[in-house]
């Protein structure tokens, strides 16, 4: 990586033919239409028949975000991991400089199937030939939204900064945005080809979680997956000293692990815990065995239970639990004062290696992984806007395209081996950590803050019955969805307490009285 930052981290563009006037209803305000922090600049172009307009969200370098030639115009918000290989694929005579230049190449000799190539994190549009292509990593990572109607395709990297877009033609390939009609989110590890005329689309499909699995050696998996992450966290390192989000559990601390083996001197990390839990004194054993300089941020539950708005506004979820998972994070990175930062997670593991299924059975850990893998599109989990909201770029090793493909293969029975959850990537890192990490049963970051009991509560003390909170966590999630997303409200304006009692009265209509 050239920066600490990527060159751009999201975008809003309008393709139309011809000179036509831009969607200026919706490009009216980008600063409030996007909720990642940022410099803004505005970009023209004329690829072929067709004009460009679009707002980069940009770290300080906005003309390494975009790439023209050939009758084509690529934007990327995001960044590429395997740019030495693709190189490799280029005359050495025209080796381009930035990712955006690396894309336009690629998808001038490969068109759409360049895609299936690259191992990034990222969001892509590209104009020319009278279509746009747009594309999201093979997990979707960075999101992407799209309106598109006759004449005109509107696309962004927040479904938000799309609210005010006319309303566009059903993509059946796509699935629908809550109450924005006609506008859709891009699938993971898909292409759409739009024509920019007719409003026409085809998918292309560039990648798929694999169903079927591997039969390997204890210690060939072993060295496999200490490989594969050794290469993702080294891709991700950058040229400045990177920020590890450390709970102590086994997926933080082998990111840690693998990030100092990488730097000169000291990383350094961070823990986040609430006045009701934290992991300070597990992950404090991780940061004195690898020396980082490690610091503790502990928000109070009320003040975390402040930020469901934000978390909803930063990752456009509308699932409970995914919201859930993620408050803890959105509150430690508004907690990360200063320069934007590189930072680096263990989320996402326990997506590919079963590890929040606590069962020796290994068809039901099998079935259970599959389901996960063929459900997690959509829910936003890895958008880097949750830290773009502070300025920040994250990032997780563990969704790195190279990882996954290989986490996701491993027969189950390398997952839960000699009674232990999660035990290839364990034996993987067991040389690098002390062992009382290594053999700590997992504990999810919501249940490591006490997220999960402080929303409930929340909940029960508004008078939500014991066996409602879950639906009432649903309502609470779309009510906010609706404000912050659907009507475009910043979520300082949006006060969680008094969405959580519109829900307990609307569901105990009876008992809202006596409770005033």
């Amino acid at each position: 990586m050239a920066r600490t930052l990527p060159a751009a981290t999201g975008f809003l563009a309008a393709v139309q033919h011809g000179g036509g006037r831009s969607a200026e209803k919706v490009f009216a305000s980008p600063e409030a239409a996007l909720a990642s922090a940022g410099s803004h600049a505005a970009l023209r172009a004329r690829p072929g028949e067709l004009t460009l307009d679009a707002v980069l969200l940009h770290s300080g370098d906005p003309d390494a975000a975009h790439a023209h030639g050939r009758g084509h115009t690529v934007l990327l918000a995001g960044e590429l991991y395997n740019q030495d290989e693709l190189r490799t694929l280029l005359p050495a005579s025209a080796q381009p400089v930035t990712d955006a230049d690396l894309l336009l190449a690629l998808v001038d000799r490969y068109d759409v199937h360049a895609f299936r190539l690259l191992n990034g994190r990222f969001a892509a549009l590209v104009a020319g030939q009278g279509r746009v292509l747009l594309a999201t990593d093979h997990a979707g990572s960075v999101p992407l939204y799209v309106s598109a109607a006759p004449g005109g395709v509107l696309a962004a990297t927040e479904a938000k900064a799309l609210r005010t877009a006319p309303v566009g033609r059903r993509i059946t390939a796509a699935r629908r945005v809550r109450r924005l009609p006609g506008t859709h989110q891009v699938p993971a590890g898909t292409v759409l080809e739009i024509g920019v005329a007719t409003a026409d689309c085809t998918d292309h499909r560039t990648w798929a979680p694999s169903p079927a699995r591997r039969i390997m050696t204890e210690q060939d998996a072993t060295e496999a997956v200490r490989q594969a992450l050794d290469r993702a966290v080294r891709a991700r390192t950058g040229p400045d000293t990177p920020l590890v989000v450390l709970s102590g559990g086994i997926d933080s601390s082998s990111v840690a692990a693998l990030a100092t083996g990488h730097r000169s001197g000291p990383i350094d990390t961070v823990s986040m815990g609430t006045d009701l839990a934290d992991e300070f004194p597990q992950a404090r054993v991780v940061a004195e065995h690898l020396g980082s300089a490690h610091r503790e941020v502990t928000v109070h539950t009320d003040d975390l239970l402040r930020r469901l708005p934000h978390a909803v506004w930063a990752a456009e979820s509308l699932d409970p639990d995914i919201i859930e998972y993620l408050l803890p994070l959105t509150a430690l990175y508004l907690g990360l004062a200063g320069p934007g930062r590189r930072i680096l997670t263990g989320y996402g593991a326990d997506i590919p290696l079963g590890g929040m299924h606590r069962e020796d059975r290994l068809p039901a850990l099998d079935t259970a992984l599959a389901h996960d893998m063929a459900t997690f599109d959509g829910l936003n989990e890895m958008t880097p806007v949750l830290s773009g909201i502070a300025g920040h770029w994250s990032t997780h090793p563990f969704w790195d395209r190279e990882v996954l493909d290989l986490l996701v293969s491993l027969e189950s029975g390398l997952k839960r081996r000699h009674g232990r959850d999660k035990w290839v990537l364990r034996a993987a890192v067991a040389d690098l950590l002390p062992h009382e990490t290594v053999t700590r049963p997992k504990l999810g970051v919501h249940e490591g803050s006490g997220t999960t009991s402080s929303f409930s509560r929340l909940l029960t003390d508004a008078g939500v019955a014991a066996g409602r909170v879950h639906r009432a966590k649903e309502l609470v999630v779309q009510h906010l969805f609706d404000r912050v997303v659907v009507d475009g409200r910043h979520p300082d304006e949006v006060a969680a307490a008094e969405v959580v009692q519109l829900v307990a009265d609307a569901l105990e209509p009876d008992a809202a009285p006596a409770r005033r």
